[in-house]
């Protein structure tokens, strides 16, 4: 195996910047925790981050193309799990978990399962096969069809409540949608569409979801709920300074002053310990990871690789922009994590799958004749 490894024609960057924000993770879950009861959520994110890289090599080795055969599988087991917590049918089953007045979790025991993040996988290689056989060749009918396959999980991750992990399985369908070269034509009547569809989507969300938006347009309206979270936010972004404070010397994060710290606001945590500099580190390291991502899919020669891979590289993008934009208050506070820094065991080791998934994709097609 070490040998294999060695003589593989492996993109060290991919390998090494997710490896990079999964250990600064980890160090920032660690010293936001440590004075807290939750100082074993560190510890826990290690555990993960082993499962989570073994994946990764498991992965890497595995040819990606046999995902293609399994996509349908993979598809209806996912839908099926996201059924088991639509809220009526979820209060029934003993193993399904309610946090924050959400069902997103399978209790499996030994592990919490969240099926939302791993439907974002699911979604980038079910995407990826079902548009591969038409590029280019995309048309009316099967645009409706593909769209109905799209908005079932979609609809069903939106009655858990969770409005985050839905908007990040729709940016990874359409991302790959519009990757598949559909005419002027579908494009333009698929973004009318939207648009138009954008009061009933607005009607149709919970209050608390419409509050994050006004308190985005006017943080004092909810100055001790949703605008006490981005207030604090800013507060420890704002500490940080140029360089920092130092892991564990940030007031509103050892003071448990900024909300569930290391999760949805473990970008503003981090910036608090190393400041504007740090910062901009963590960012280059987001933008050359999906930089690479998106070389990859331009170097496979098979357009399942092509789609998974910028598939994979949408759905951190836009993971990224939108955890450090509301960690900003530059956007609605949704929930989604930063990958690979985040705390959560299912994210992290849906992130590293899909690292492997690219590095597969980049064995086979950066040195012909490697199996």
């Amino acid at each position: 195996m070490l040998r294999r490894f060695l003589s593989a024609p492996i993109d060290w960057v991919l390998l090494t910047v997710p490896t990079i924000l999964t250990i600064t993770g980890i160090i920032t879950i660690f010293t936001i925790t440590f004075a807290q009861e939750k100082s074993g959520l560190a510890g826990g994110q290690i555990i993960f981050a082993l499962i989570g890289m073994t994946a990764l090599i498991a992965a890497m080795f595995s040819d990606y193309r046999h995902l293609s055969s399994l996509a349908n599988l993979f598809y209806f087991f996912g839908v099926a799990m996201l059924v088991l917590l639509i809220p009526p049918l979820a209060v029934k089953i003993p193993f399904t978990l309610k946090i924050f007045g959400a069902y997103r979790w399978l209790d499996l025991g030994f592990f919490q399962l969240q099926p939302g993040e791993i439907f974002k996988l699911i979604a980038a290689i079910f995407g990826a096969k079902i548009l591969s056989l038409h590029i280019g060749q995309i048309n009316w009918k099967k645009t409706l069809a593909f769209s109905i396959l799209s908005a079932v999980p979609i609809l069903l991750i939106l009655l858990q409540p969770d409005l985050g992990t839905a908007s990040v399985v729709l940016v990874i369908f359409a991302a790959t949608f519009f990757a598949a070269r559909p005419s002027g034509r579908i494009i333009s009547a698929v973004l009318m569409i939207f648009i138009i569809s954008l009061p009933l989507i607005w009607v149709n969300l919970k209050p608390y979801q419409r509050n994050r938006v006004e308190t985005l347009l006017n943080p004092t309206s909810d100055p001790q709920g949703q605008g006490y979270n981005v207030r604090q936010s800013l507060i420890a972004i704002g500490s940080g300074g140029l360089t920092g404070r130092g892991f564990g010397q940030g007031s509103q994060t050892v003071l448990n002053f900024l909300p569930v710290a290391h999760t949805d606001f473990v970008f503003s945590g981090f910036a608090e310990a190393t400041g504007f500099v740090g910062s901009l580190v963590i960012i280059f390291l987001y933008l050359l990871l999906i930089y690479r991502a998106i070389n990859i899919s331009s170097i496979s020669t098979d357009k399942f690789g092509q789609l998974l891979a910028i598939s994979i590289a949408a759905k951190f993008l836009f993971q990224v922009t939108i955890h450090i934009g509301m960690n900003l208050g530059l956007l609605p506070v949704t929930g989604i994590p930063l990958p690979f820094m985040s705390g959560g065991g299912t994210s992290l080791i849906i992130d590293l799958i899909c690292i492997g998934i690219l590095e597969s994709i980049h064995i086979r097609h950066a040195k012909v004749g490697f199996r």
